[in-house]
């Protein structure tokens, strides 16, 4: 919702200040709504940062952010202004309540896999013991994902 560039700009900018540096990021790409598809397309981006904060100290400042850019959850998959995942934190393993790392819905989603792919297509899913190169050639979502250049 909104402006998707400003959105993801201002995001990265929050997660560098407030969670820790960011040190790479992927192009933006272009997808169709996954899930709930009556709506318009999504913007996404992959970015690796570096922090010294645990995984659940990090969803937490999520959330924060999330809520000071003004995103308010209402039903699932439903047009929002920002969505911020983790979905890895090293090579870690973490099943909590409120945090499952890997995150499991990463072999599903091309939308995910293909910048992912970009920057780390050698990293290997602790869980499924894959490349992430490996889980997009097999995954089975077939929506298109396009670069923005």
């Amino acid at each position: 919702m909104g402006n998707s560039k400003s959105q993801l700009n201002t995001a990265v900018k929050q997660v560098n200040k407030k969670i820790g540096k960011v040190i790479r990021h992927s192009h933006l790409y272009t997808t169709a709504a996954w899930g709930k598809t009556d709506q318009p397309d999504f913007l996404n981006q992959v970015i690796i940062a570096e922090t010294k904060r645990s995984a659940i100290e990090i969803m937490q400042e999520i959330l924060l952010i999330e809520t000071a850019m003004g995103r308010i959850r209402t039903e699932k998959n439903a047009p929002r202004i920002i969505d911020i995942d983790i979905l890895f934190f090293n090579k870690e393993i973490i099943t909590a309540d409120e945090l499952v790392i890997p995150h499991k819905e990463i072999p599903n989603r091309r939308f995910v896999l293909v910048p992912l792919n970009e920057l780390s297509p050698n990293f290997i899913h602790p869980v499924l013991q894959k490349t992430i190169h490996q889980l997009l050639r097999d995954c089975v979502d077939k929506l298109p994902v396009a670069l923005i250049p």
